[in-house]
């Protein structure tokens, strides 16, 4: 087994990659921004390209980041469920049956108690709606990436994203059509299938067809498929950060002209995001769980799966609506908080079980 030692120097440079990746997601908010003041029209005529409530510039863009990371899901780890159960229970406990929950209580707390005087009932539950959608959709592609960056198990942050995707195929729908009716928001069934089926399921299908194909081609060689998915990952960076200028570009009107908004809707957010850690990274403690699996555990349940978030609000409200805008605040959040609790993993490794 590789000492911390041995896997500092690539730690350092996953740390490098995640800054300069920080950087350009900046930028590609401020361009969508920008761009969305100066070209108001150029939005508005990308917006009109959709298919039953789904955009599909949008729908490209995420399979370009989806596809890659869902290539990298082996459903074969599945068959090692049994070993080392703790983290995997801990994971499908915080993101199933405390997450998506704790997420609708606080966005109802917040826009219909705290901010009701700032917020018009209407646009209150457009935003919990788009927080609803976060809190249900807990993270896939970028939990490789937190993994590493505090020097996790990945065999094992494998089975817990592979557990973590077959149960989003089932429960992701259910779940948002309960919260939102908790919510009294009418919940529109035939676009959230459609969404679910076009984010979650079928590139989880496309990813198992085609690792299945590189494996049978390399004659059971896994490296195949890392090298398939580095060539794949420019294309997914670019994807997301065309993603990000466009959903930027969207909503760049209301963003620079109710900037008071989006830290209201940060809020719910931003809590949301440190105590889900906090709940999980000390479960994981007194569990006595390893660190190379508590912290992917703790940073699965904590970030969100802001793509199919993203993508079923729009479908269900709109590119314009308070719902979509909550969950693009969720994107501007997510990469600054998470490296924030990545710093904490890192400083705190030593009080965990050997």
């Amino acid at each position: 087994m590789a000492s911390i030692a041995d896997n500092r120097p690539a730690a350092e440079a996953l740390g490098t990659f995640e800054r300069w990746l920080s950087l350009w997601v900046a930028l590609a908010i401020g361009a969508g921004i920008a761009l969305g003041n100066l070209a108001p029209g150029l939005f508005a005529s990308l917006a009109a390209f959709e298919y039953a409530s789904v955009n599909l510039v949008v729908a490209v863009l995420i399979w370009a980041m989806i596809y890659p990371m869902m290539v990298a899901v082996d459903f074969a780890s599945l068959r090692d469920l049994g070993q080392r159960p703790k983290g995997l229970v801990l994971t499908v406990i915080v993101n199933w049956l405390v997450k998506p929950f704790t997420m609708a209580a606080l966005a109802v707390l917040f826009f219909e108690v705290v901010f009701a005087d700032l917020i018009a009932p209407g646009d209150a539950r457009q935003y919990i709606a788009g927080l609803i959608l976060l809190g249900a959709a807990p993270c896939t592609a970028m939990v490789f990436v937190w993994s590493q960056l505090t020097r996790g198990d990945p065999a094992y942050t494998l089975v817990q994203v592979s557990v973590n995707d077959v149960i989003m195929v089932f429960a992701f729908a259910p779940i948002v059509a309960l919260l939102l009716g908790v919510a009294e928001i009418a919940v529109p069934w035939q676009t959230l299938l459609l969404a679910t089926g076009l984010y979650v399921v079928l590139p989880l299908v496309a990813g198992a067809l085609t690792r299945r194909c590189l494996v049978r081609r390399a004659e059971g060689d896994d490296a195949a498929v890392t090298r398939f998915v580095a060539r794949l990952k420019p294309l997914s960076i670019l994807g997301l950060l065309l993603t990000v200028v466009l959903l930027f570009g969207f909503q760049a009107q209301v963003i620079v002209a109710r900037p008071l908004l989006i830290a209201l809707i940060a809020v719910p957010i931003v809590i949301q995001s440190y105590g889900i850690f906090a709940l999980a990274y000390l479960a994981a403690r007194a569990w006595r769980i390893p660190h190379p699996i508590a912290a992917p555990c703790a940073l699965i349940g904590t970030s969100n799966f802001f793509e199919l978030a993203v993508a079923v609000a729009i479908g269900l409200f709109g590119l314009g609506s308070g719902a979509a805008l909550a969950t693009v605040v969720g994107v501007l959040v997510e990469v600054p908080v998470m490296l924030s609790l990545v710093a904490i993993a890192n400083r705190t490794r030593a009080g965990f079980a050997p």
